[in-house]
């Protein structure tokens, strides 16, 4: 099933697909909510979706797809190629990535991998990804290595309480919250409150 906007996009899949006679384009959409309609009508093998659509974009309709099929085969198709956008298709269920300046044999090759049900990525995009996700680990194993007492405190700073309002919100000093404090950032490897609030952030180690 193919979902674009652009109908002479959609022509030249059409006849790229074609090409191998063991590929069928059982639908089309050109919007969101079509898509979202259309795939729950059908059920294809394949999706192939441009992220950019009226309606409702590419990357909602991807997410909508996937918490109903949670098995669903989707492919994105989109002209931006930085890391962190591949890393956001990605982590919102994305079986696979081909940029639309490599819509040719490539696509068939992206495919016949997430048929075969692995994930399709170009060498740099997987080696972005696989570098991205070890950072992730090591982050959170360096905030696994907080004590439950740090980690409160560590909450209370990014909320932005001052060392005495922390103190009097756990009953504790502040000679002894200023230690925490210190043995935060250097478990964390920062050096000041607003990298240290920048770093929570990114990584998402707690809920504000």
């Amino acid at each position: 099933m193919l979902v674009d906007d652009h109908a002479i996009l959609i022509s030249g899949l059409k006849l790229l697909l074609q090409k191998r006679t063991y590929y069928h384009v059982v639908g089309v959409a050109d919007d969101g909510y079509k898509a979202i309609e259309l795939y729950n009508e059908l059920k294809p093998d394949v999706l192939i979706l441009d992220i950019s659509l009226p309606g409702m974009d590419g990357l909602q309709v991807l997410k909508t797809i996937k918490a109903q099929h949670e098995h669903a085969k989707v492919i994105i198709l989109t002209m931006y190629e930085d890391e962190e956008y591949v890393s956001l298709i990605m982590n919102a269920g994305a079986s696979g990535y081909v940029p639309k300046v490599a819509v040719d044999e490539e696509l068939y090759s992206a495919i016949e991998t997430v048929m075969d049900g692995y994930i399709y990525l170009r060498p740099k995009e997987m080696t972005s990804m696989m570098k991205n996700k070890q950072k992730e680990e090591n982050v959170h194993k360096m905030y696994s290595t907080l004590s439950l007492r740090e980690q409160e405190v560590l909450q209370l700073i990014v909320k932005g309480y001052s060392l005495t309002e922390i103190a009097g919100e756990l009953l504790i000093s502040i000679k002894t919250v200023d230690t925490h404090k210190t043995r935060i950032f250097n478990k964390l490897n920062v050096s000041k409150k607003s990298e240290l609030v920048e770093f929570v952030i990114k990584h998402n180690l707690i809920e504000l």
